[in-house]
């Protein structure tokens, strides 16, 4: 049908016209029903986007530990393979051989002694690889205790208080009961002593975490791995164990390589990892890998016949992008071993330097100094009573920074800090300028008065 002239003269103002001033900018979005006609894709997009100006600046976000910066040929490949779905190996069969190669890298990297034949699999996220992990231990004690005759009923999980919320959910989901090793003063983790406390026969494992999200600090893996030998020795229940190396598992294997945490301990039957933390991955991907075949029950496993072709699968998900993946692939043979380690160390050397710093001003004490994992924890001097370390938080953010204020779980409730992550992209100007602001904001809050104390004659006479 032929456009009347009316028409064709409004294309042409459209073409023109200043996109502030096209329709839909000129009313309000839509937000809570589907709007009855579309908008031009500029417009559209400019919407949004301009929403999304008011969210914070994810580089300033010293709160996550996932990734926001990657290379500019790394955000190319990810456009390109964004429509790719990573469950669909039979139409993508690159993508799933990528994937296997980052399984057998990983594996070899934490010295699994099986890693020619690797057993593994991309989830998207540690969240994901801990259920599995987590499964796969539950399987492995039910089937134990089956084979000798005793109950399966009365499962538990052993590890400390400062896991990360998932292994709560895991336990609720799965029906394990979550045996919770307390902190104290001057520990912020679980220790060998705290796990043998909790192990008995329906233990179906010990979690120790390379990298706890309070302080950045590693568990002892081996420390706890040899008290449990001890205790298989001398005729009590053989456990295994699991390594949430959600974020040290792709640091401590560049600088700190004769640190004994993966699979050259024998009891260590799974590790989890975040490729989105310091995998250096846009969110979202994890990967988890078993020390053997074995490790993982054929039970768990489930053979699909999807889209012309048999395609086994352990994952909790299913259909999901094959970008992170491909991200993953391009970081490993873009920066091999040597440019992980110099990202890592370089995180490191920032994080030492800026908790060093911090350390120098006056009213702050640190927790942790940024060593282990470049995350460092530090709070007030006990003497500081006129602000918080929410006040603290709250004023950074003026800055634009994102600094999370949160205080410990029990017995240490009444201790409360602020968190440092440092990841790749923040270096030692943006640290510098980020000390800089810490500085001011300290000073305008030590510059406050102090609260004067309640009368209590006037809470008295208020009282009647």
């Amino acid at each position: 049908m032929a456009l009347h002239k009316n028409d064709l003269e409004e294309i042409a103002r459209m073409a023109i016209s200043p996109v502030y001033a096209r329709p839909g900018e000129t009313s309000p979005i839509a937000k809570d029903k589907l709007p009855a006609d579309g908008r031009d894709p500029r417009v559209a997009y400019r919407l949004i986007h301009d929403e999304l100006m008011l969210d914070g600046n994810s580089r300033q976000n010293l709160a996550t530990f996932v990734t926001t910066f990657m290379d500019e040929e790394a955000d190319r490949l990810f456009a390109e393979t964004l429509d790719k779905n990573m469950i669909d190996k039979d139409e993508y069969p690159q993508t799933a051989a990528i994937e296997g190669r980052c399984v057998e890298i990983i594996s070899h990297l934490w010295h699994s002694p099986g890693h020619e034949q690797a057993t593994g699999t991309s989830t998207t996220g540690s969240s994901e690889a801990v259920m599995l992990g987590g499964l796969a231990l539950k399987w492995r004690w039910r089937e134990r205790r089956r084979v000798a005759g005793l109950p399966t009923d009365r499962p538990n999980l052993v590890m400390g208080v400062n896991v990360q919320v998932v292994w709560e959910k895991f336990c609720r989901y799965w029906d394990v009961e979550p045996r919770y090793a307390p902190i104290a003063e001057g520990r912020l983790q679980l220790n060998a002593e705290e796990a043998l406390k909790l192990v008995d026969e329906n233990t179906i494992g010990v979690v120790a975490i390379l990298g706890s999200t309070f302080d950045g600090s590693y568990e002892p893996v081996k420390e706890i791995s040899d008290a449990l030998d001890a205790l298989a020795a001398s005729g009590g229940p053989d456990v295994p164990m699991h390594v949430d190396a959600a974020s040290g598992g792709f640091v401590a294997p560049f600088i700190d390589p004769d640190l004994e945490w993966d699979f050259r301990v024998p009891r260590v039957r799974s590790i989890n990892a975040s490729g989105h933390k310091y995998g250096l991955v846009y969110p979202g991907v994890g990967w988890v890998v078993w020390r053997t075949p074995e490790d993982l029950p054929e039970d768990l496993v489930f053979h699909v016949n999807y889209l012309g072709g048999d395609m086994p699968t352990f994952a909790l998900n299913f259909s999901r992008p094959g970008a992170q993946v491909v991200g993953q692939y391009y970081n490993f043979i873009r920066l091999g071993f040597e440019g992980y380690r110099e990202i890592q160390q370089a995180c490191r050397d920032t994080a030492v330097h800026l908790a060093g710093r911090i350390a120098e001003i006056g009213p702050y004490q640190l927790l942790s100094d940024g060593s282990q994992l470049p995350v460092f924890f530090f709070r007030l001097a006990p003497d500081v009573t006129h602000y918080t370390v929410y006040d603290v938080s709250a004023k950074m953010r003026e800055r634009g920074w994102q600094v999370p204020a949160y205080s410990l779980p029990e017995p240490l409730t009444d201790l409360s800090g602020l968190r440092v992550v440092v990841r790749n992209g923040f270096g030692r100007d943006l640290a510098d300028l980020f000390l800089e602001d810490l500085r001011r904001a300290t000073e305008f809050l030590e510059s406050l008065p102090t609260p004067l104390p309640p009368d209590p004659s006037h809470t008295e006479s208020f009282r009647h």
